[in-house]
């Protein structure tokens, strides 16, 4: 078992450091062909072996095609896929031709399951989106793009799918490609190619098809392989610790991922967050000593003196990562339950999980239109825009400088699964490189899911006294807000106390004497109510106001959910 496990790793190992090796997604609608495009391919260019054919064909007959061949049942693996006709769980594929190494990852196409197609889109580098001729573009399919370039894929294929279906009509196909052309100029997509297909039939897929004359682009497969990834070339070296390897008392070696820059013998490397200085004394590529390192290389590094480095921690070398721990990330809502401001999580960025809080929605975007809309929740598949703050600073950077410290998922603390998946756009810190977040009253506000209100109560106005504010006090107790009575003594300077007590995020019920002199002062306060008390109130409607007031997001006001 061991012997398999080592052999499998060595031959990922060895696929990854494949020169020309592509890692492409294929994404799009449900039912646009996604599986069978690929399943294509691999038939077609001989990539199957004679078991697997045999077994394709023997499927095939009670499939869904009338006994042609059904390309899809090559990728479509799980049961519940074949039931259904839809692909459910993203599907891996390794191949080789002549001229190119690909991994393709076949991802759903239904809105169910979008999560999923993130996941695929987290490790391409190119994206193939099937458009159904017949359709167009719809939303589904800008959804798949905006996810894709979230995940900063910067190469594009439109594959316009089914165009037997509509008589290989080039007038189609053109109405289509001006609305391919909106999506690319509404998000600014680079490196587009549009190219116009039938999975089914095998027109441009990896010959050129009689059937469109018109079309004088490539066939897919040979436009996949000779495309050139250029990748964007980051900043200095980078390496997440993942761990700590001590064998024994005279060795210290910290081992991860080069995710940017060269390592060599001899160079002086930051430890981060400790901003410590040591000389790399040795390097390990596997068990085998190097005098150099480069990006996507697993080391181990050992360093010519003792520092303070664990996991999460990062060996640097003028990489401009900073030291935060607040940011703006752009995310990916996946839970199924929504998001609110002040919910917290795990954050895991890089080799670091940490907790964090989700201080503010700050708008979310319209996957249809590119709108960008004020929010007070998220729901399942939704995009926005968020701060969040961390529970102390961390390294990270922003997602289009270096991809690694850039990345993000929020895992919910009592489920443990990934809520959310997102990049980093924006790092909250000065010049001097200091964090500028803080835990405010916003911060506290959004811990205890409330508004903090000041609300006065004069005793001997419309019947009020020290024991209604107490049943107020307690009727909002039970309904579970964070409230403090305040009764200061007539000589008292209240006024700063209330002002404290609002900003550690409660609900202040000031009490106040008939021969107490009012702080005028408290009137330029936020959220400070005085003179609210109707005739003949009551403790319930002192609660009900109370209640309204201090809800947390004007959307619960609107809603009509005060708890």
């Amino acid at each position: 078992m061991k012997q398999q496990e080592a052999w499998k790793e060595e031959r990922e190992r060895g696929i990854s450091k494949m020169i020309g090796l592509l890692k492409f997604i294929t994404c799009g609608s449900v039912d646009d062909g996604k599986s069978t495009l690929i399943g294509h391919i691999l038939y077609d260019s001989k990539l199957l072996y004679a078991d697997q054919e045999k077994a394709l064909e023997l499927d095939s007959k009670v499939g869904s095609r009338g006994g042609a061949i059904d390309y899809s049942l090559l990728l479509d693996g799980l049961m519940a896929e074949r039931e259904q006709g839809i692909t459910i769980d993203v599907a891996y594929r390794y191949f080789t031709t002549d001229k190119r190494s690909f991994i393709v990852a076949d991802t759903p196409g239904h809105e169910e399951y979008t999560r999923n197609m993130a996941v695929g889109a987290s490790f391409a580098d190119l994206a193939i989106i099937l458009i159904d001729a017949k359709q167009g573009v719809l939303v589904q399919t800008k959804r798949h793009a905006r996810i894709c370039a979230l995940m900063g894929i910067k190469y594009f294929v439109f594959a316009v799918n089914k165009m037997d279906l509509i008589g290989y009509d080039e007038k189609r196909f053109r109405e289509i490609e001006n609305q391919i052309a909106g999506l690319i100029d509404e998000l600014k997509l680079e490196n587009v190619t549009i190219i116009p297909v039938s999975a089914t039939e095998g027109d441009n897929v990896t010959t050129k098809s009689d059937n469109m004359p018109w079309y004088t682009g490539e066939a897919l497969l040979t436009y996949l392989e000779t495309v050139d990834i250029k990748e964007d070339i980051e900043k200095g070296f980078c390496m997440p610790v993942q761990r700590v390897c001590r064998p024994n008392h005279e060795f210290r070696g910290f081992q991860g991922q080069i995710e940017n820059g060269t390592i060599k013998v001899g160079d002086l490397v930051t430890t981060l967050p400790s901003k410590e200085e040591a000389h790399v004394k040795s390097i390990l590529v596997g068990d085998k000593e190097a005098e150099e390192a480069v990006q996507g290389q697993p080391v181990t590094i050992q360093l010519d003196r003792e520092v303070d480095v664990s996991r999460g921690c990062v060996l640097t070398i003028d990489s401009g990562a900073v030291l935060t721990d607040s940011v703006e990330a752009d995310i990916l809502w996946m839970d199924d339950n929504a998001l609110t401001d002040g919910k917290n999580f795990f954050v895991k960025i890089g080799t670091k999980m940490i907790p964090g809080l989700v201080t503010k929605i700050n708008y979310s975007v319209d996957v249809n239109t590119g709108e960008k809309k004020n929010a007070y929740t998220l729901k399942k598949n939704e995009i926005a825009s968020c701060t969040l703050e961390f529970s102390e600073k961390i390294v990270v950077d922003e997602f289009d400088k270096h991809r690694t410290l850039g990345e993000l998922i929020l895992i919910d603390r009592v489920t443990n699964m990934t809520s959310a998946c997102g990049v980093v756009r924006k790092t909250l810190v000065s010049q001097d490189k200091s964090q500028i977040g803080k835990v405010d009253e916003q911060v506290r506000a959004g811990l205890k899911g409330q508004t903090p209100v000041v609300v006065e109560f004069p005793i001997g106005k419309e019947g009020i006294t020290l024991d209604f504010a107490e049943q107020v006090e307690k009727g909002l107790t039970v309904l579970g807000r964070h409230t403090y009575l305040y009764h200061p003594a007539a000589s008292e300077n209240y006024a700063e106390t209330v002002r404290h007590l609002k900003a550690a995020g409660l609900i202040v019920l000031l009490v106040l004497d008939e021969n107490t002199a009012k702080d005028e002062t408290l009137k330029g306060l936020d959220n400070f109510y005085a003179n609210w008390q109707p005739d003949g109130i009551t403790v319930k409607d002192a609660v009900d106001f109370v209640k309204k007031k201090s809800a947390f997001t004007i959307q619960n006001v609107e809603d009509g959910n005060y708890i």
